[in-house]
């Protein structure tokens, strides 16, 4: 299952779920992950089955090496990314950018008007130290304008399932106040979405939507803390060129 994301004219969006892949066991289904054991040929197939529904080209697709830092890149074709980083930005139609997580948040900007797209993932180390503020800046760098910026935050651990030490807890709340969280067992959490929330506010973004289904929660959806083993889903976003399609197959 693909969701398309309206992020606005000409660009394209999505997140991806974990039926109709071929990844076996524990992978089961769209693993689109190449760095969690699962066979080489079985990433490839998913992420063709994956460009095909989504209309894009699979050759120009950026993935990440990532690494929970806050390095952003900009990337005009997927070789020009020979680094570790968890943010890519592009001004290039037809160049997809991919953010790959499994609990961790998966977040697309989009700035229409000024033709530039970014992707980020932001789990706890990178939410704590800013990927997502230093996506924003690096899109402004390339004529984006944080009031005409709109984006969406994809589904991640939700701050009634993710527990952490209360020590940890108050170390990202102290930089990022609202992803202070308690879980409905009572015990010290992070809500991600809700400080990556406050974090785009902080640099003027406010239209962005967020996913609301929680990955532990889900079983549809890849979840290392629920599993262990397990593949991982993505999100996708991208300027569209002429011959791209509308998704509206999806």
């Amino acid at each position: 299952m693909i969701s398309e994301i309206p992020l606005g004219a000409r660009v394209g969006a999505a997140f991806t779920g974990r039926d109709g892949g071929v990844s076996p066991a524990p992978y089961a289904g769209l693993n689109l992950g190449g760095a969690v054991g699962d066979d080489p040929s079985a990433v490839r197939a998913n992420r063709e089955r994956a460009a095909a529904e989504l209309g894009v080209d699979p050759g120009r697709t950026v993935w990440m090496r990532q690494v929970h830092g806050a390095d952003v890149a900009f990337v005009t074709a997927p070789a020009d990314l020979d680094g570790a980083v968890d943010g890519i930005v592009t001004t290039v139609p037809g160049v997809v950018l991919a953010v790959l997580v499994a609990d961790c948040a998966p977040v697309l900007l989009a700035d229409p008007v000024a033709g530039v797209v970014g992707a980020a993932h932001s789990g706890r180390p990178g939410t704590l130290a800013g990927v997502v503020p230093a996506l924003v800046d690096r899109m402004l760098e390339h004529g984006a304008e944080p009031g005409r910026i709109t984006g969406a935050i994809g589904p991640a651990a939700c701050g009634s399932c993710y527990e952490v030490p209360e020590d940890m807890r108050a170390e990202v709340a102290a930089r990022v106040p609202a992803a202070y969280a308690t879980t409905r067992a009572g015990t010290p959490g992070l809500d991600l979405r809700a400080g990556i929330v406050e974090q785009l506010a902080g640099r003027g973004v406010t239209g962005v939507d967020v996913d609301p289904r929680c990955t532990i929660e889900t079983p549809d959806l890849f979840s290392y803390r629920r599993d262990g083993r397990t593949g991982r889903f993505a999100g996708f976003v991208w300027l569209k060129d002429d011959q791209s399609d509308d998704l509206e197959h999806l």
